[in-house]
């Protein structure tokens, strides 16, 4: 019996909705890291990128537990001197829920080539509404 090994031209890749509608931020962020890597699979290669492409939904909807919304800070660096930047995710929520999705998903995904190809497959909104109907995509219940 032999092992399977994925090739990059016979991964197929589908398109899956997930819906974030009162669903913790990680909760969903770590189902969508997991399903751009294919890690749901049962063709799974590490070193192949055989994961699928993922829309979410309702961003803006999902919660944060605890008091996460004051205390934790999502902090970044211009490249200035003294050019650190920090938000509060309550306020990150408010203003640019995609993004605070999106940085939640980067953050679970490795920092390779595969990664970052893999990022590029994600799709994030912050209302129920998607422009991506033409590619049929499922719903993914999680």
């Amino acid at each position: 019996m032999s092992t399977y090994m994925a090739n990059p031209q016979n991964v197929e890749r589908k398109w899956l909705v997930l819906d974030a509608t009162d669903k913790p931020l990680g909760r969903v962020a770590t189902e969508a890291a997991k399903l751009l890597r294919g890690k749901h699979k049962t063709t799974f290669t590490p070193h192949v990128d055989c994961g699928d492409f993922v829309i979410i939904v309702n961003a803006s909807k999902a919660i944060l537990t605890g008091n996460k919304a004051n205390d934790k800070m999502h902090r970044w660096h211009t490249g200035w001197i003294g050019g650190l930047k920090e938000i509060s995710y309550g306020k990150l929520m408010e203003t640019n829920p995609e993004k605070a999705m999106t940085i939640a998903v980067k953050g679970m995904i490795p920092d390779t080539v595969i990664g970052r190809k893999a990022l590029t497959r994600l799709k994030v909104y912050a209302g129920a509404e998607h422009n991506n109907a033409a590619q049929k995509p499922e719903v993914y219940e999680f």
